[in-house]
């Protein structure tokens, strides 16, 4: 959950996964909507990567990303989870 959380901490990757929500897409064709290098972004991808938040399939020389819908459930029911708790401490008090 730590990688996952330190991955949505920067707007650079919140941003790449809206992008990815519209559209499976190229490391270039991401590229294409920021101005930082190349590297940047491959760096970017393989946080989002190691956190389970995208997926990718090689396509001939290119790599092709999509967004990890069951990676984005669990976060979503996670936080859930934690609101109803909240919630029932405070009806608990």
């Amino acid at each position: 959950m730590n990688e996952l959380f330190k991955a949505l901490s920067d707007p650079t990757r919140r941003k790449i996964l809206e992008l990815l929500k519209e559209k499976d897409m190229s490391a270039g064709e991401i590229a294409d909507y920021f101005n930082i290098s190349k590297p940047s972004i491959s760096h970017h991808l393989n946080i989002l990567k190691n956190a389970n938040l995208v997926l990718w399939e090689k396509d001939g020389q290119n790599i092709i990303y999509s967004i990890n819908t069951t990676a984005m459930q669990e976060i979503v029911k996670w936080i859930f989870d934690f609101a109803e708790g909240s919630d029932q401490d405070d009806e608990n008090k």
